[in-house]
């Protein structure tokens, strides 16, 4: 087994350190966050992350994980430091590189024996070759150091389970000796490798990335398509999935794709082939998709009512996706301000997330807009003028359709994420527009209702 250091704490960084521990290394997770640290120490993890937090206090009291701000002594006597630090979007599309050279400066200033720096965070392709370079520039010691790409592919909400049952592991080296050392590593995970060069691997990672970006974007484009041709998204999704070359995964039809990683690195990748004189038209094509799709509902609503002024608006789901606390890109953050400044009055449900939108929109009056948290989707709903779902959450998706009609002021309501069948919420009363479906009008309410009462009357 390997003494491990990990450097940073987020997603990527604390899950990796954990499920290394798990596998039997030694590990020590660093963060320049004293705070973090600490709470980290007491078996509380930072992050809402499924099984995670159990995780971390299983292995320190088994005493195979601990935690620091030194990296000095975290990085001196490691057999392998894993890079895990953000490498946020700049205003260009391009990473933000500093915190991996901070990183990077401080392994070449501390280790004292011939050590692996493997970096797990995405970044821009050659990016590994620059770290090396970079590591030997600064080495204050006379030891061998090299360094491999070795990118996640975890998702958020599932990242223990993304690790520990990974469909492949991809390692990126230069030399035997570095591939040796990194399939070690992971040899009791007992996972499919794929090894390859460092500049394979760092495009491996934002070729995965981008090509699922592609397919919701895609299917967001048709779902848009058929509402216009009076198809249903879903259906269309179904009859697609048999198909063995397309598989079933990433058909869903929404309101665009958020999160830490689709829009960052679809971004990144137009960048990098503008940087080298090429243009990337399909995943272009995706960032524009995604942006329109993100205020489609906003802008349904707008066309079925004069205004938001004075209206009580539901907002179910807050969070990019469900299963996390993460608000990086989420629909929500495009559409409440649009909702505030036509002056709603909007009440907010998210089982996880509401402490974090809080801290971007805290509780109160935005001019003539005010936004009140809930404790649950039905006080979210009390009489309520018109719904928003952004976020499919489990909570949200036990709300029946006979719920909206009973507890809003008027049951309309958009939905994001096609929680609920058409005829369903027709059949309870309920105006209901999704996406890339035939809505339940008004007017096909009344015929639904018309038709039931022939049918009784019979």
């Amino acid at each position: 087994m390997f003494k491990i250091a990990v450097a940073g704490t987020g997603y990527v960084g604390l899950v990796a350190g954990v499920c290394f521990a798990e596998m039997g290394h030694q590990v020590i997770c660093v963060d320049i966050d004293e705070n973090k640290v600490k709470l980290m120490k007491s078996g509380m993890s930072p992050i809402y992350e499924t099984g995670l937090e159990e995780m971390m206090q299983k292995n320190y009291s088994a005493g195979r994980i601990d935690y620091s701000t030194d990296y000095n002594s975290a990085y001196k006597d490691a057999d392998v430091i894993f890079i895990g630090v953000g490498t946020p979007e700049q205003p260009d599309g391009s990473a933000n590189l500093a915190y991996i050279a901070t990183v990077a400066r401080q392994i070449a200033e501390s280790v004292e024996k011939d050590c692996l720096v493997v970096v797990k965070s995405t970044v821009p392709v050659g990016t590994n070759d620059k770290v090396e370079q970079f590591i030997n520039d600064f080495l204050v010691n006379d030891v061998r150091v090299e360094v491999a790409s070795n990118p996640e592919f975890l998702a958020q909400g599932s990242a223990v389970h993304d690790t520990l049952y990974a469909e492949r592991v991809i390692i990126g080296t230069e030399s035997k000796w570095a591939e040796e050392r990194l399939m070690k590593i992971y040899e009791p995970f007992h996972l499919p490798t794929v090894s390859v060069n460092r500049r394979s691997a760092e495009m491996i990672k934002y070729a995965s990335n981008d090509f699922l970006a592609l397919k919701i974007s895609y299917m967001n484009d048709i779902a848009n398509l058929c509402e216009l041709v009076g198809a249903d998204i879903q259906d269309v999704a179904r009859g697609m999935s048999f198909d063995d070359r397309i598989g079933s995964k990433f058909l869903n039809a929404g309101i665009g794709f958020g999160g830490s990683c689709f829009p960052k690195d679809t971004k990144a990748l137009e960048y990098i082939a503008k940087q080298n004189g090429y243009e990337l038209k399909t995943v272009k094509a995706a960032i524009d998709v995604n942006k329109e799709q993100k205020t489609m509902l906003y802008k349904k609503a707008s066309k079925r009512l004069i205004t938001f002024n004075g209206l009580k608006v539901a907002v179910l789901g807050l969070t990019f996706k469900p299963g996390t606390d993460d608000l990086r890109e989420a629909a929500s953050l495009e559409n409440v301000p649009l909702l505030l400044d036509q002056g709603a009055d909007i009440y907010a449900f998210d089982p996880i997330g509401a402490a974090n939108f809080s801290n971007v929109y805290p509780q109160g009056q935005y001019g003539q807009g005010r936004i009140t948290y809930v404790d649950s989707a039905e006080e979210a709903l009390k009489d309520a003028n018109v719904c928003f779902i952004f976020t499919e959450w489990g909570e949200v998706k036990a709300v029946t359709a006979d719920a909206y009609k009973e507890l809003m002021r008027t049951p309309l309501v958009f939905d994001g994420r096609n929680i609920y069948k058409v005829e369903e919420m027709k059949d309870a009363g309920v105006e209901y527009h999704s996406i890339g479906r035939p809505p339940a009008t008004r007017e096909s309410v009344k015929e639904s209702k018309k038709l039931v009462s022939e049918v009784i009357g019979s």
